[in-house]
């Protein structure tokens, strides 16, 4: 009989495989991002010949849409952006001050420790001015060129899908309280059907505003931009936002909003063996993933094996030192002296990694390594206690043919601050990760920046653009984004896999967001993890909680590599939420 030729052709049902999707490959350019519809929106923009930036923009003005419930189109926007031309990376603020009456006192009075919910909580929006600036410096398209998918996803609407169904449903009661949020996100009493349209008229009408003023300016193409910024800071969406604080006890007023603009600042970097890795500044806690990329250089990863109980403990160990540091010292640098050079250093971190025992966790938040200790100790939370979902975000990358490449994190919530009438827009809510405890560096200040969660990242390798990578997740930011970087770059694995890979999130140290929640010695793994050596990891002092094999709770990747070598761009996105990848 002839042999079947066929019958190797395919997988057989029980072999193993690397990775649950492919990684998209191609020789020109990629998108990544939180949705598979803001994905294809920078598809068409670098189908059409936009760069980077242009590209970038389109998918994260279009994520806040589609994702409405974690992300606000007045929310923030952390944005990292490599010019290939200069060979440089720059980085936009895009994150909000306190509004200058804000009255601490007060917040004190309502919230004790804690920044209380609703409008109080509301710094200004930074999401706008943060895309219209990268577009007017760095981009080559019109705001309505780049917004017009945001506009369609809005007016038209898309099918809500399980995710954001689910989502909304778990925090209905934080919608309902709002009368806006409740008639826009839970229409008739009820989450939308998955499945069912999904629209958003008043935001489409805010996005509509926009063009519009884009359109009826005069000058060239940066003054136009310009009067899109106006059209949102000083016009109709600026005066209906402080007519309702006005009208309803906020801070926010039109002065504070006129004369809101984002900086431009330097990145902040180190060097991990052939790496140079690129977070925002210490106004958010990229900090955090440099840190502990500083301890681990001096450690051979390989040796350890990938996910191994000692690689685990040790990753883990060496969060617990950052993220302590992070308690202690990190905060807006217009407020606060950072000692960002010394836990940057090299000999800092030596010192570090000498305080790590192999055979035993610290068990708690470890003191701080640098010059000052921590303004107070934390109260822990009760022992039965699981680490809360994160109040949480989404992110979008793009790397273009000429080699530039966009990185941006937007977030804020709609179920802790009430949506302005009309616009569609529950302006930022970023006040919620501050502090109310005198001489933290997070404390609250008129003019003053909360610590941000949302960081992304941009790598470079040899002086050349590396990889452009973030997600969503509160603290397991740093940490997903960590274990990604270190699974491509040790571990020799291609993108999608890298993404998928089992993770782990320590948690040992007060949670970023109200009420900053302490978890002594807190260890989450993936369940895979915990079916191989979850009583080995007990038994060295971690307290382990088991997330579900792939759970959202454990950050959703997204990130794409430069392969110089071969001339292609391989980009990602996690299963574990809905997040989608493409290239060309």
């Amino acid at each position: 009989m002839a042999k079947n030729i066929w019958s190797n052709l395919y997988l057989s049902p029980d072999q193993p495989r690397d990775s649950w999707r492919p990684t998209m490959v191609g020789r020109n350019h990629a998108a990544a991002s939180g949705h598979y519809l803001a994905t294809e929106a920078a598809m068409r923009i670098l189908d059409r010949g936009g760069n980077a930036v242009d590209a970038g923009v389109c998918a994260t003005l279009a994520l806040p849409v589609l994702q409405p419930n974690v992300v606000s189109f007045a929310g923030v926007a952390p944005t990292l952006i490599y010019l290939a031309e200069e060979n440089r990376v720059v980085s936009l603020e895009g994150l909000g001050y306190w509004p200058a009456a804000t009255d601490v006192d007060r917040l004190v009075a309502e919230g004790g420790d804690i920044v209380p919910e609703g409008l109080l909580r509301t710094v200004m929006p930074a999401s706008p001015a943060t895309h219209i600036l990268a577009l007017r410096r760095y981009g080559t398209m019109s705001f309505e060129e780049v917004a017009t998918a945001a506009l369609e996803l809005a007016r038209d609407g898309f099918a809500m899908y399980p995710l954001l169904a689910h989502n909304i449903e778990a925090v209905a009661d934080g919608f309902d309280r709002y009368p806006e949020n409740a008639r826009i996100l839970r229409p008739g009493g009820r989450t939308p059907a998955i499945g069912a349209c999904f629209r958003q008229e008043d935001l489409g009408r805010t996005i509509a505003g926009m063009i519009e003023a884009e359109r009826a300016a005069r000058g060239d193409r940066d003054a136009k931009l310009r009067a899109v910024h106006d059209f949102f800071y000083k016009g109709p969406i600026a005066k209906a936002v402080a007519r309702y604080h006005a009208e309803h006890g906020g801070f926010v007023t039109e002065a504070d909003l006129a004369g809101f603009e984002v900086p431009e600042g330097p990145s902040i970097h180190v060097p991990y063996h052939d790496l140079e890795v690129h977070t925002c500044d210490v106004w958010c806690q990229g900090i955090v993933m440099l840190e502990t990329l500083r301890m681990l250089e001096g450690v051979d990863l390989q040796r350890l094996g990938h996910n191994s109980l000692d690689y685990v403990h040790l990753v883990s160990e060496s969060l617990s030192l950052a993220f302590a540091d992070r308690e202690a010292y990190v905060g807006d640098p217009r407020f606060v002296d950072v000692p960002t050079e010394l836990l940057l250093s090299p000999a800092y971190a030596e010192r570090q990694r000498a305080r790590i025992r192999m055979d035993r966790a610290f068990g708690e938040m470890p003191a701080p390594g640098g010059p000052a200790p921590s303004p107070r100790r934390p109260m822990a939370a009760g022992p039965r206690a699981e680490v809360p979902p994160a109040q949480d975000t989404i992110y979008g990358c793009t790397i273009d043919r000429w080699g530039n490449g966009y990185s941006c994190t937007p977030s804020d919530n709609a179920n802790d601050t009430p949506i302005i009438p009309g616009t569609g827009l529950a302006i930022s809510s970023r006040g919620n990760q501050s502090r109310l405890v005198h001489g933290h560096p997070n404390e609250v200040k008129p003019g003053k920046r909360p610590r941000l969660t949302p960081s992304p990242a941009i790598a470079l390798r040899d002086g050349q653009l590396y990889m452009v990578f973030g997600t969503p997740g509160g603290d397991m930011q740093k940490q997903a984004m960590l274990q990604v970087l270190l699974n491509v770059h040790q571990f020799g694995m291609d993108m999608q896999q890298a993404i998928e890979k089992p993770r782990f999130g320590n948690f040992s140290y007060p949670n970023s967001f109200a009420p900053h929640q302490y978890l002594p010695g807190r260890l989450c793994v993936e369940k895979s993890i915990a079916d191989q050596f979850g009583d080995a990891l007990r038994a060295r002092g971690h307290d382990l909680q088991v997330w579900p094999e792939r759970a959202p709770t454990a950050a959703g990747v997204c990130a794409i590599m430069k392969d110089v070598e071969n001339g292609f761009v391989r980009a990602g996105a996690d299963c574990r939420r809905e997040g989608a990848a493409a290239a060309w």
